[in-house]
């Protein structure tokens, strides 16, 4: 399912949810998150194994594309740099 995304704060929920249901952590942890929130080996779910799950559902439900070359640590780095990098990919 793809979401009609026009918006900051629909991807913001998007990519929230996202971390909910494919790290499968609590909703108020997730809504605890802002820009600083260490996200890629600071959260034991979210390891090199749920990287790939993670980026598949980002894909379907914002309805974009993700190459391989645009995967890196820094994107995923913190919840900031991942919507970040999500919005850039919804926003064009």
């Amino acid at each position: 399912m793809t979401a009609a995304l026009n918006d900051e704060q629909e991807v913001d929920s998007t990519l929230r949810a996202v971390l909910r249901d494919v790290l499968g952590l609590p909703e108020a942890q997730v809504a605890a998150f802002d820009e600083s929130s260490p996200l890629f080996g600071a959260l034991p779910e979210f390891d090199s194994m749920a990287v790939a799950g993670l980026l598949t559902e980002l894909e379907e439900r914002l309805g974009i594309l993700i190459e391989d070359h645009e995967v890196d640590a820094d994107m995923l780095e913190s919840f900031g740099s991942l919507l970040t990098f999500a919005r850039s990919k919804t926003l064009q």
